[in-house]
Order: C-alpha cells, then sequence, then structure tokens
C-alpha cells in the first residue's frame, strides 16, 4: 500500500485488462439474483456499463450524472450531490437495479446514487471495476460486486486517448 499523504500511483490498463476485469465482475453477477435495470453513473461507469449489459443481456439501461461541488469554506466529504440527471422514481420502483461505475474511490458517488435508488422503491446494488478502500470514506461500506482492489489511480484505456497530460491525480476525497 502507498503512503497516503504521498502522490498517488497511477495504474494504466489496456483494453485486455479491462476485457479480464469485465470476465470477473459477470462471473460474480451471474451468481446473483437478475437485475431488472443497469444505472449507469456518468462519465466513468458508460463504458464498463455497456459491456456488462451486453454480457448480461440486459436492456432497460438509465444513466445518472452527479456533481460534487466544491463551496468554499466547506471540506470536500461535506459537499452535497447534485444530480444532473436522474432517472424518474417510476423507472426504477420495484427494479433490482445493478449501478455501475468505473472506480469507488471515496464512496461517495456510488452511495449517493444508492440512496436515490433507494428512496424511489428500487433495490439498489453497487459494481465497479475497481475499489479502492484505502480512500473510501465509509468504513462499514463498499460495493457489492468489485472486480479488483487498489490503491493506485487508475488510467482506463478510453480515457488514453484524450493524451495522459489530460489525466490529473484527483485531490484526496474525490472520486
Amino acid at each position: 500500500m502507498q503512503d497516503p499523504k504521498g502522490p498517488m500511483r497511477r495504474e494504466l490498463l489496456t483494453w485486455e485488462d479491462v476485457d479480464k476485469l469485465i470476465d470477473i465482475l459477470v462471473g460474480q453477477l451471474r451468481e446473483a439474483p437478475g437485475f431488472d435495470a443497469l444505472l449507469l453513473i456518468t462519465r466513468g461507469g458508460i463504458i464498463p456499463g455497456g459491456m456488462l449489459a451486453e454480457a448480461l443481456g440486459i436492456r432497460y439501461v438509465l444513466t445518472a450524472a452527479v456533481r460534487f461541488t466544491d463551496t468554499p469554506g466547506t471540506p470536500r466529504v461535506a459537499v452535497w450531490p447534485e444530480f444532473l440527471q436522474f432517472p424518474g422514481d417510476g423507472l426504477l420502483d420495484g427494479r433490482n437495479t445493478l449501478i455501475v461505475d468505473d472506480v469507488w474511490g471515496s464512496g461517495r458517488t456510488s452511495t449517493a446514487v444508492r440512496g436515490r435508488v433507494e428512496a424511489a422503491g428500487g433495490t439498489p446494488n453497487t459494481c465497479v471495476i475497481h475499489y479502492n478502500p484505502y480512500r473510501s470514506l465509509f468504513t462499514k461500506v463498499k460495493p457489492d460486486f468489485f472486480a479488483a482492489i487498489t490503491d493506485a489511480y487508475i488510467v482506463y484505456p478510453w480515457e488514453v486517448d484524450r493524451g495522459t497530460d489530460y489525466i490529473e491525480t484527483p485531490p484526496i476525497g474525490v472520486g
């Protein structure tokens, strides 16, 4: 494990790496009770969510966009989520919903979406490719499904095409 006060180690994945990790998730998800819906968290959950939808044959796919805006004088971890886009309650009510994102860093985004799905009457299940328990703000909550545990900042192959200069290490408490 890396020093939490030092610079975050980066890990660059290939498409082959992602395929292997998706296969791990598919194995876990096929053993779980069936899902009625996929809820992809933008932007990170779009590609892995699409891959999972195809592999699992799920056609009921929704998206959610969440932002945590910095407020001057407020610690980053105390900022409330802003839901830029979210399915109406009727689209989630009574559905066993798989919430997909690429990574669980602080855990704020996945837990915020989980809460909204629950409030809408759905049964939420969180799923990420990478779980970073070392950055998570939640000690008693973790993703329901994850392919790998990491202490690194993961760079996915769909992010590399924009150039590695674009990819920045996020501040602590983001992600």
